[in-house]
């Protein structure tokens, strides 16, 4: 998991080829007015590079569940106050909620966090697939980007 600003996420670019065009393509946008959808912003190596703008409601902490991904890197970029997001890592998870699903490309569990990061403004949250996440977490409603990258 890497957290940091968007002015900084340049120098994970060499992560990978995805990583990279998703970071070009956020340092190059961040600025632009979003609309609720997804985009397919590129493509890798790997296949496209998309963007899902979503405006969730926001959960309180005990009822959002950690998922996973197995073949996709998430970035989460909040584009409306703070988001609340947990973590843990895969391998430490025992409670399966959810089984695998390869069609949709995410597993659920019913763990606790073993950290909160509380993203604002600016910053983003890079979720690899060893990284299980608990997402819009807080109070209200929320507006953000999920961009996924093939891995």
């Amino acid at each position: 998991m890497i957290v940091c600003t968007i002015n900084d996420a340049a120098r994970y670019a060499a992560l990978s080829e995805g990583l990279a065009l998703a970071i070009e393509w956020l340092e190059n946008h961040q600025a632009d007015e979003f609309v609720k959808g997804v985009y397919t912003i590129g493509s890798s190596a790997a296949g496209d590079v998309t963007v899902k703008c979503e405006e969730p409601a926001l959960l309180p902490r005990e009822k959002a569940a950690l998922e996973a991904h197995r073949r996709f890197i998430d970035i989460h970029v909040p584009l409306k106050g703070t988001e609340t997001i947990g973590w843990a890592p895969v391998n430490a998870l025992k409670h399966v909620r959810a089984p695998y699903d390869a069609d949709r490309d995410v597993a659920f569990y019913g763990d606790s966090a073993h950290s909160l990061i509380h993203l604002k403004l600016g910053q983003i949250a890079v979720f690899f697939p060893e990284d299980a996440h608990a997402p819009n977490i807080g109070l209200g409603n929320h507006k953000k980007l999920c961009i996924k990258i093939p891995v």
